[in-house]
């Protein structure tokens, strides 16, 4: 299952790269679809709740939940989504890595950060 998902994100980085869009959005230059790539070592947390997300997890949400409209986007995103991920788990990642700046309340969509 984890290799389909890693073959998934693959290819959606292929059609990312393919298309070349630069113009910028919630992620500045980069596509909210390029920059949940980043989000690899989260898969596992991002399915379960109860799970202790891993260190370099922790890292790469502190480094986009820096822009919360990014970090948005990222659990949104079309890779998100392929890639099978719960919006309704992976929106309680940056809680669950005790990140302190956190954005308490911002809304993401149908989602509220907790």
């Amino acid at each position: 299952m984890r290799q389909l998902v890693v073959l998934g994100l693959v290819l959606v980085l292929a059609g990312i790269l393919l298309e070349g869009a630069a113009a910028a959005g919630e992620c500045g230059r980069a596509s909210a679809d390029r920059v949940a790539l980043r989000m690899a070592p989260c898969i596992s947390a991002a399915d379960d709740p109860q799970s202790t997300p891993t260190s370099s997890c922790c890292s790469a949400v502190h480094t986009i939940g820096q822009s919360p409209s990014c970090l948005c986007a990222v659990m949104l995103s079309g890779t998100a989504r392929a890639a099978g991920i719960k919006p309704e788990v992976a929106i309680t990642i940056p809680k669950r890595c005790n990140m302190a700046d956190r954005p308490v309340g911002y809304k993401c969509g149908d989602y509220t950060l907790p």
